[in-house]
Protein backbone atom coordinates (compact mmCIF):
# COMPACT_ATOMS: atom_id res chain seq x y z
CA UNK A 1 0.00 0.00 0.00
CA UNK A 2 1.41 3.75 -1.16
CA UNK A 3 2.70 5.01 2.08
CA UNK A 4 4.66 8.11 2.89
CA UNK A 5 8.09 7.21 3.05
CA UNK A 6 9.67 9.67 5.56
CA UNK A 7 11.56 11.76 3.05
CA UNK A 8 11.62 15.17 1.94
CA UNK A 9 12.78 16.43 -1.67
CA UNK A 10 15.74 19.42 -2.76
CA UNK A 11 19.08 19.61 -2.50
CA UNK A 12 21.80 21.83 -0.79
CA UNK A 13 22.94 23.72 -4.01
CA UNK A 14 18.62 24.60 -4.37
CA UNK A 15 19.00 25.50 -0.99
CA UNK A 16 21.52 27.97 -1.14
CA UNK A 17 20.63 29.91 -4.49
CA UNK A 18 17.59 30.56 -2.54
CA UNK A 19 18.82 31.62 0.79
CA UNK A 20 21.67 33.85 -1.50
CA UNK A 21 18.76 35.61 -3.21
CA UNK A 22 16.88 36.05 0.34
CA UNK A 23 19.92 37.95 1.52
CA UNK A 24 20.16 40.29 -0.97
CA UNK A 25 17.18 40.64 -2.90
CA UNK A 26 14.30 39.46 -0.41
CA UNK A 27 11.33 37.55 -0.88
CA UNK A 28 9.62 38.78 -4.21
CA UNK A 29 12.66 37.77 -6.35
CA UNK A 30 12.98 34.31 -4.75
CA UNK A 31 9.18 34.08 -5.10
CA UNK A 32 9.95 35.06 -8.58
CA UNK A 33 12.49 32.02 -9.09
CA UNK A 34 10.35 29.95 -7.42
CA UNK A 35 7.68 30.35 -10.69
CA UNK A 36 10.32 28.19 -12.62
CA UNK A 37 11.12 25.61 -9.61
CA UNK A 38 7.26 24.84 -9.24
CA UNK A 39 6.82 24.49 -13.39
CA UNK A 40 9.92 22.26 -13.60
CA UNK A 41 7.94 19.80 -10.36
CA UNK A 42 4.48 20.47 -12.45
CA UNK A 43 6.34 18.62 -15.30
CA UNK A 44 8.34 16.42 -13.99
CA UNK A 45 7.68 14.94 -10.70
CA UNK A 46 4.92 12.53 -11.26
CA UNK A 47 5.34 10.58 -8.31
CA UNK A 48 3.83 13.59 -6.24
CA UNK A 49 2.02 15.35 -8.66
CA UNK A 50 -0.45 12.70 -9.71
CA UNK A 51 -1.51 12.33 -5.75
CA UNK A 52 -1.99 16.20 -5.89
CA UNK A 53 -3.84 16.12 -8.85
CA UNK A 54 -6.05 13.33 -7.49
CA UNK A 55 -6.78 15.17 -4.82
CA UNK A 56 -7.76 18.20 -6.42
CA UNK A 57 -10.11 15.85 -9.13
CA UNK A 58 -11.61 13.51 -6.82
CA UNK A 59 -12.03 14.85 -2.96
CA UNK A 60 -12.27 18.55 -4.30
CA UNK A 61 -14.24 17.99 -6.73
CA UNK A 62 -12.63 20.31 -9.25
CA UNK A 63 -12.73 19.78 -13.29
CA UNK A 64 -9.82 18.56 -15.22
CA UNK A 65 -8.20 21.86 -15.71
CA UNK A 66 -8.84 23.60 -12.66
CA UNK A 67 -7.06 20.52 -10.52
CA UNK A 68 -4.01 21.17 -12.97
CA UNK A 69 -3.98 24.69 -12.60
CA UNK A 70 -4.35 24.42 -8.80
CA UNK A 71 -1.76 21.58 -8.90
CA UNK A 72 0.86 23.97 -10.30
CA UNK A 73 -0.58 26.78 -7.47
CA UNK A 74 0.30 24.21 -5.02
CA UNK A 75 3.29 24.00 -5.78
CA UNK A 76 4.09 27.55 -6.01
CA UNK A 77 2.26 28.04 -2.64
CA UNK A 78 4.36 24.79 -1.45
CA UNK A 79 7.61 26.82 -2.06
CA UNK A 80 6.21 30.24 -0.53
CA UNK A 81 6.63 28.57 2.68
CA UNK A 82 9.80 27.16 2.60
CA UNK A 83 11.36 30.18 1.48
CA UNK A 84 9.03 31.72 4.58
CA UNK A 85 10.10 29.36 6.91
CA UNK A 86 13.84 30.30 6.61
CA UNK A 87 13.22 33.97 6.75
CA UNK A 88 11.91 33.78 10.03
CA UNK A 89 13.67 30.92 11.42
CA UNK A 90 16.91 33.06 10.37
CA UNK A 91 15.45 36.40 11.80
CA UNK A 92 16.07 37.99 7.95
CA UNK A 93 14.84 41.36 7.47
CA UNK A 94 10.63 40.70 6.18
CA UNK A 95 7.33 42.20 5.86
CA UNK A 96 5.33 39.80 6.81
CA UNK A 97 2.26 40.06 9.38
CA UNK A 98 0.17 37.72 11.27
CA UNK A 99 -3.04 37.43 12.89
CA UNK A 100 -3.32 35.01 15.71
CA UNK A 101 -6.89 33.89 16.01
CA UNK A 102 -6.69 31.93 19.87
CA UNK A 103 -3.64 32.33 20.86
CA UNK A 104 -5.35 33.04 24.50
CA UNK A 105 -6.49 29.09 24.07
CA UNK A 106 -2.42 28.43 24.12
CA UNK A 107 -2.16 30.88 26.71
CA UNK A 108 -4.69 29.41 28.93
CA UNK A 109 -3.32 26.16 28.19
CA UNK A 110 0.64 27.35 29.40
CA UNK A 111 -1.33 28.62 32.87
CA UNK A 112 -3.34 25.37 33.67
CA UNK A 113 0.40 24.33 34.67
CA UNK A 114 -0.76 20.50 32.87
CA UNK A 115 1.15 20.77 29.88
CA UNK A 116 -0.35 19.83 26.48
CA UNK A 117 -0.35 18.37 23.04
CA UNK A 118 -0.93 20.81 19.84
CA UNK A 119 -1.64 18.75 16.62
CA UNK A 120 -1.27 19.67 13.48
CA UNK A 121 -0.97 18.67 10.07
CA UNK A 122 0.63 18.74 6.79
CA UNK A 123 -2.00 21.86 5.63
CA UNK A 124 -0.59 25.24 5.61
CA UNK A 125 2.58 26.13 7.27
CA UNK A 126 2.40 26.37 11.36
CA UNK A 127 5.85 26.14 11.90
CA UNK A 128 6.21 29.98 10.92
CA UNK A 129 4.08 30.68 13.59
CA UNK A 130 5.68 27.89 15.40
CA UNK A 131 8.60 30.42 15.64
CA UNK A 132 7.01 32.51 17.65
CA UNK A 133 5.65 30.11 20.14
CA UNK A 134 8.68 31.66 22.37
CA UNK A 135 5.48 34.48 23.52
CA UNK A 136 4.60 32.02 25.32
CA UNK A 137 7.43 31.72 27.05
CA UNK A 138 7.36 28.15 28.22
CA UNK A 139 9.18 25.19 26.99
CA UNK A 140 7.56 23.70 23.90
CA UNK A 141 8.71 20.17 22.47
CA UNK A 142 8.51 19.23 18.60
CA UNK A 143 7.86 16.05 17.57
CA UNK A 144 8.85 15.53 13.67
CA UNK A 145 10.50 12.52 11.58
CA UNK A 146 13.95 13.08 10.98
CA UNK A 147 12.89 13.05 7.12
CA UNK A 148 16.03 15.80 5.61
CA UNK A 149 19.21 14.50 4.12
CA UNK A 150 21.65 15.21 6.80
CA UNK A 151 23.96 17.86 4.47
CA UNK A 152 20.43 19.70 3.93
CA UNK A 153 19.81 19.85 7.86
CA UNK A 154 23.53 21.16 8.86
CA UNK A 155 23.40 23.96 5.86
CA UNK A 156 19.77 24.65 7.34
CA UNK A 157 21.01 25.06 10.71
CA UNK A 158 23.86 26.88 9.82
CA UNK A 159 21.55 29.60 8.32
CA UNK A 160 18.52 29.53 10.99
CA UNK A 161 20.79 28.76 14.07
CA UNK A 162 19.54 27.09 17.41
CA UNK A 163 15.45 26.56 17.07
CA UNK A 164 13.92 28.01 20.42
CA UNK A 165 12.49 24.68 20.75
CA UNK A 166 13.06 21.23 21.93
CA UNK A 167 12.90 18.78 19.03
CA UNK A 168 12.13 15.50 19.75
CA UNK A 169 13.26 13.09 16.31
CA UNK A 170 11.21 10.10 16.09
CA UNK A 171 13.32 6.71 15.90
CA UNK A 172 13.12 3.49 14.94
CA UNK A 173 14.26 2.66 18.71
CA UNK A 174 11.00 4.28 19.89
CA UNK A 175 13.38 6.10 22.33
CA UNK A 176 11.09 9.26 21.10
CA UNK A 177 8.34 7.88 23.28
CA UNK A 178 10.00 8.34 26.32
CA UNK A 179 10.96 11.99 25.63
CA UNK A 180 7.56 12.38 24.47
CA UNK A 181 6.66 10.81 27.82
CA UNK A 182 8.86 13.25 30.09
CA UNK A 183 7.94 16.43 28.22
CA UNK A 184 4.31 15.60 29.28
CA UNK A 185 4.80 14.72 32.88
CA UNK A 186 6.84 17.97 33.34
CA UNK A 187 3.99 19.53 32.26
CA UNK A 188 5.39 21.12 28.72
CA UNK A 189 3.82 21.54 25.71
CA UNK A 190 4.15 19.22 23.10
CA UNK A 191 3.59 19.68 19.52
CA UNK A 192 3.26 16.84 16.67
CA UNK A 193 1.68 16.54 13.08
CA UNK A 194 -1.37 13.97 13.09
CA UNK A 195 -1.52 12.93 9.12
CA UNK A 196 1.19 11.12 8.51
CA UNK A 197 3.51 7.53 9.71
CA UNK A 198 5.45 5.21 8.49
CA UNK A 199 4.82 1.69 7.49
CA UNK A 200 4.41 -0.07 9.75
CA UNK A 201 3.16 2.26 12.29
CA UNK A 202 -0.18 1.99 14.17
CA UNK A 203 -3.31 3.43 12.06
CA UNK A 204 -6.60 4.35 12.65
CA UNK A 205 -9.60 5.58 10.14
CA UNK A 206 -11.94 7.90 9.62
CA UNK A 207 -13.54 9.60 7.15
CA UNK A 208 -11.91 12.78 5.45
CA UNK A 209 -13.53 14.34 2.80
CA UNK A 210 -16.09 11.16 2.28
CA UNK A 211 -13.16 8.83 1.75
CA UNK A 212 -11.27 6.74 4.40
CA UNK A 213 -8.70 8.32 5.58
CA UNK A 214 -5.89 6.47 7.92
CA UNK A 215 -3.93 8.88 10.59
CA UNK A 216 -1.53 7.48 12.92
CA UNK A 217 -2.59 6.40 16.04
CA UNK A 218 0.13 7.73 18.23
CA UNK A 219 -0.72 11.42 18.49
CA UNK A 220 -4.28 10.62 19.68
CA UNK A 221 -3.47 7.80 22.01
CA UNK A 222 -1.00 9.92 23.45
CA UNK A 223 -3.50 12.34 24.43
CA UNK A 224 -6.14 9.90 25.67
CA UNK A 225 -3.21 8.45 28.19
CA UNK A 226 -2.09 11.32 29.53
CA UNK A 227 -5.49 13.57 29.59
CA UNK A 228 -3.66 16.67 29.32
CA UNK A 229 -5.45 19.74 26.66
CA UNK A 230 -5.32 19.32 23.53
CA UNK A 231 -5.40 22.01 21.05
CA UNK A 232 -5.49 21.65 17.44
CA UNK A 233 -3.25 24.56 15.69
CA UNK A 234 -3.05 25.72 11.92
CA UNK A 235 -1.29 28.63 10.27
CA UNK A 236 -1.77 29.51 6.48
CA UNK A 237 -0.38 31.71 3.67
CA UNK A 238 -3.32 34.26 3.02
CA UNK A 239 -1.42 36.58 0.85
CA UNK A 240 2.30 37.27 -0.42
CA UNK A 241 3.45 38.26 3.74
CA UNK A 242 0.59 37.40 5.43
CA UNK A 243 -0.21 34.25 7.92
CA UNK A 244 -3.35 33.42 9.56
CA UNK A 245 -2.90 31.17 12.56
CA UNK A 246 -5.29 29.50 14.41
CA UNK A 247 -5.45 27.73 17.67
CA UNK A 248 -8.58 26.12 18.89
CA UNK A 249 -10.13 25.83 22.76
CA UNK A 250 -8.14 23.14 25.00
CA UNK A 251 -10.46 19.87 25.43
CA UNK A 252 -9.03 17.32 27.26
CA UNK A 253 -9.87 13.62 26.48
CA UNK A 254 -11.43 10.77 28.93
CA UNK A 255 -13.15 7.41 29.39
CA UNK A 256 -11.62 4.70 27.95
CA UNK A 257 -8.81 4.79 26.43
CA UNK A 258 -10.29 3.62 22.72
CA UNK A 259 -13.10 6.07 22.81
CA UNK A 260 -10.58 8.75 23.62
CA UNK A 261 -8.68 7.84 20.98
CA UNK A 262 -11.67 7.58 18.31
CA UNK A 263 -13.39 11.22 19.93
CA UNK A 264 -10.19 12.67 19.50
CA UNK A 265 -9.54 11.66 16.12
CA UNK A 266 -13.00 12.75 15.13
CA UNK A 267 -12.46 16.17 16.19
CA UNK A 268 -9.31 16.22 14.93
CA UNK A 269 -10.60 15.18 10.96
CA UNK A 270 -13.36 17.33 11.51
CA UNK A 271 -11.21 21.02 12.27
CA UNK A 272 -8.49 19.15 9.22
CA UNK A 273 -11.69 18.92 6.86
CA UNK A 274 -12.86 22.65 7.63
CA UNK A 275 -10.01 24.37 6.98
CA UNK A 276 -8.82 22.32 3.69
CA UNK A 277 -12.54 23.56 2.33
CA UNK A 278 -11.30 26.98 3.01
CA UNK A 279 -7.02 26.58 2.32
CA UNK A 280 -7.13 23.48 -0.25
CA UNK A 281 -4.44 24.72 -2.03
CA UNK A 282 -2.69 24.68 0.98
CA UNK A 283 -2.55 20.71 1.13
CA UNK A 284 1.24 19.51 1.35
CA UNK A 285 1.24 15.69 1.49
CA UNK A 286 2.91 14.84 -1.41
CA UNK A 287 1.58 11.02 -1.54
CA UNK A 288 -1.64 9.00 -1.88
CA UNK A 289 -3.38 9.88 1.76
CA UNK A 290 -6.33 7.92 0.93
CA UNK A 291 -4.85 4.90 -0.66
Amino acid sequence: MPSWQGKSKGNKLGYSIFIFILRYGGVYPAYFLLRFVAFYYFLFSWSSSKPIYQYFHTKIGYGRWKSLLNLYRNYYVFGQTLIDKIVVMADMANKFTFDFDGEHHLREMVAGGRGGIMLSAHLGNWEVAGHLFKRLQTRINIVMFDGEHQRIKEYLSSITGDRNVNIIVIKDDLSHIYAINEALSNQELVCMHADRFLPGNKTVTTKLLGHDARFPMGPFLLAATFRVPVCVVFAFKETATHYHFYATEPRSYHGRRQQGVETALADFAGLLEEKIHRYPEQWFNYYDFWA
